[in-house]
C-alpha cells in the first residue's frame, strides 16, 4: 500500500484549482448550479407541472416553485418508486436512501442519481481529501486503509425495481474501484444488516490491517473502537492502528463524544467534521483548530435559506446565498441533481463566516426546546452538555430532553435531561449547575427565563441506565448507519417511551 501513497497524494495535491473555486467563487458557481439544474428539470414531470424554462431568472424560479417539504414531493417520489422515469431528474433512478434522519416508523426514500453521485457525493469526498492533504501534505493516510462505518442495502416495502438502502450503503454500492480497494473490511462485511454481528467482524477483520483513516457517526463508530480494543485485548486504539491519523466524523455533534474519543486514541488523530446527509453531502471541515464547515457551493447543489421564524409558515421566504448574515439560525433549502427541488431537510445552521462561507450546523426545525420562550437549540445543548462533562469529569453515551410542565396552564416549567454515562460525574449536582450556567451564557433567551425561576426552573438530571438507548434503537430497528436520538423535543412523547425501555 506504501506504493500508492504518493502518487494518490500528489493527484490531490494538485486540485488547488477547487480550493480556489470554494473559497473565492461561490455566489458565481451557485449561479452556474441553478442554471443546470433548470435546464434539466425542464424536461422532468416535475417541471412540466410547476412551469420550468430554460434560462429562467432566480426570481421566475421562486415565483414557480414553492418551498416544499417531503410531503409536498411524495406523489412524485412514489412514481419513481413505481418505476416511472423523468418525475424529478431527467434520468433513470436506481436508487432511493432511507433517510435515517428520523426514528419514526414511516420513513423518507430520497432519490439518489448518477448525476447527484458524481457531482455531489463523490465529487465533495475528493474535496474533502482534497483540503486534509493541504493541511497535512506529509500525510500517509493512503498508505493504509480506511473503515466506513454505514448502513446496509435494504428491502423495500413495494415490488419495484428501485434499489434502497442507507445513503452509506448506495455510495459504498456505487464506489469508484479506488475507492474499494481503499476500504476494509470488505463490502460484503460493511454493509452487513445485522449490526451486532458487523460491529463483531468490522473489528475481527481489521485488527490486523493498517488503519489509517475512520468515518462514521461518533456514537456508533465508539462501538467499534471499543469492540477492536476487546478483541485485540489492547488499552489504547494506536496500539492496534498506530497510523490512524483521521476520523471523518458527522451525522450528530462531535463535541460531546470528544472527551471519550481522546481517551481511546492518546496521539494525535485529526477530527474532520463532516456534513454529509441522505438528500447531499453539503459541507466539511476545512482548517485545523476550528471545526466550523465550509459550505461547498461548487458540488451540484444549490442553496437557499429560510430565517428560523418563517419555519412553519405556508408561505416561507428564502433568500439567495448572497444574502444571508452571520450568527442567524436558518433552515437550509436545496435544490440537487437528485430532482429535489427547493427542498426544505429540516436542519437549521448558523453562518461564522462569509468569506468564505463557512457555518456550523445548530439543529433542527422540529427539534428543539420552546415550551416556554427559552428556544433552546440543539448546539446549545450540546456545547452545554461538552462543558458539564469537562467540569466533572463525565463522559456521556447518549441523551435527549423534554421539557416538563409544572402548572395546569403549563406556563412555567423545567427541562428533564435523560442522560446515558459511559463515566457517570463526580458530582451530579454540579454537572446539572454548569449546564444550566452554560445554557444562560449561550442562549439569552433561556436565561431571561431562568432568571428568578420566573419562568423555568433548574434543570432535572435523569441518568440513564447502560445501553438504555441502544434497546430503544434495537426496537426501533435503527441500530447501526446514519441512526441517531433525537436530541430535544417540544413534547415529553419520545422521552417518556424511552424511559420505559
Amino acid at each position: 500500500m506504501q506504493l500508492f501513497n504518493v502518487p494518490i497524494r500528489a493527484y490531490f495535491a494538485y486540485r488547488d484549482e477547487r480550493i480556489v473555486s470554494l473559497y473565492e467563487h461561490a455566489i458565481e458557481t451557485q449561479q452556474k448550479w441553478l442554471d443546470y439544474l433548470v435546464r434539466n428539470g425542464v424536461k422532468t414531470a416535475f417541471g412540466r407541472d410547476f412551469g420550468l424554462k430554460p434560462e429562467m431568472s432566480y426570481d421566475e424560479y421562486i415565483n414557480n416553485i414553492p418551498v416544499q417539504n417531503y410531503n409536498a414531493l411524495y406523489p412524485y417520489i412514489e412514481r419513481i418508486i413505481n418505476g416511472e422515469d423523468n418525475i424529478l431528474w431527467n434520468s433513470k433512478v436506481e436508487w432511493v436512501a432511507k433517510s435515517s434522519g428520523t426514528t419514526q416508523a414511516k420513513s423518507k426514500f430520497i432519490p439518489v442519481t448518477n448525476e447527484s453521485l458524481k457531482l455531489n457525493n463523490y465529487l465533495s469526498a475528493k474535496d474533502a481529501l482534497t483540503f486534509y492533504i493541504a493541511l497535512f501534505p506529509d500525510t500517509e493516510i493512503f498508505a493504509g486503509k480506511g473503515i466506513t462505518l454505514g448502513g446496509s442495502v435494504q428491502k423495500m416495502d413495494v415490488k419495484t425495481k428501485v434499489k434502497c438502502g442507507d445513503i452509506s450503503a448506495v455510495l459504498m454500492e456505487n464506489m469508484p474501484v479506488i475507492g474499494e480497494f481503499l476500504k476494509a473490511p470488505g463490502k460484503d462485511i460493511l454493509l452487513n444488516e445485522n449490526w451486532n454481528t458487523k460491529l463483531r467482524l468490522i473489528a475481527e477483520h481489521t485488527i490486523h490491517e493498517n488503519i489509517t483513516s475512520i468515518s462514521g457517526v461518533p456514537s456508533w463508530m465508539l462501538l467499534i473502537l471499543k469492540e477492536v480494543l476487546r478483541i485485540s485485548e489492547k488499552k489504547h486504539i494506536k496500539e492496534v492502528w498506530p497510523n490512524l491519523e483521521l476520523f471523518m466524523h458527522g451525522g450528530v455533534a462531535f463535541s460531546p463524544y470528544r472527551n471519550e474519543y481522546i481517551k481511546l486514541l492518546p496521539n494525535a488523530v485529526f477530527f474532520m467534521n463532516m456534513y454529509n446527509a441522505s438528500e447531499g453531502f453539503f459541507g466539511f471541515q476545512d482548517e485545523r483548530y476550528c471545526d466550523d464547515l465550509l459550505l461547498l457551493t461548487d458540488n451540484g447543489i444549490f442553496y437557499e435559506f429560510v430565517e428560523i421564524d418563517e419555519v412553519g409558515h405556508s408561505k416561507k421566504q428564502a433568500i439567495p446565498l448572497q444574502e444571508v448574515q452571520l450568527n442567524k439560525n436558518y433552515a437550509l433549502v436545496i435544490s440537487t441533481p437528485a430532482g429535489l427541488w427547493r427542498y426544505e431537510i429540516g436542519d437549521t445552521i448558523k453562518f461564522t463566516s462569509i468569506h468564505p462561507f463557512r457555518f456550523k450546523i445548530t439543529g433542527r426545525t422540529t427539534h428543539y426546546i420552546n415550551a416556554f420562550g427559552e428556544e433552546l437549540m440543539v448546539d446549545n445543548a450540546d456545547k452545554a452538555l461538552a462543558e458539564a462533562c469537562r467540569q466533572t469529569g463525565a463522559i456521556l453515551t447518549n441523551y435527549t430532553a423534554a421539557p416538563i410542565f409544572l402548572e395546569a396552564e403549563k406556563s412555567t416549567g423545567k427541562h428533564q435531561w435523560l442522560i446515558e454515562f459511559a463515566i457517570p460525574p463526580d458530582d451530579i449536582e454540579k454537572f446539572a449547575n454548569v449546564l444550566d450556567q452554560t445554557l444562560k451564557l449561550l442562549n439569552s433567551d433561556y436565561e431571561a427565563k431562568r432568571t428568578d425561576n420566573l419562568m423555568l426552573q433548574a434543570p432535572e438530571i435523569t441518568v440513564a441506565k447502560e445501553d438504555t438507548f441502544l434497546i430503544w434503537l434495537a426496537k426501533k430497528n435503527k441500530l447501526g448507519g446514519q441512526h441517531k436520538v433525537p436530541r430535544l423535543q417540544n413534547d415529553r412523547a419520545l422521552l417518556e417511551e424511552i424511559l420505559r425501555t
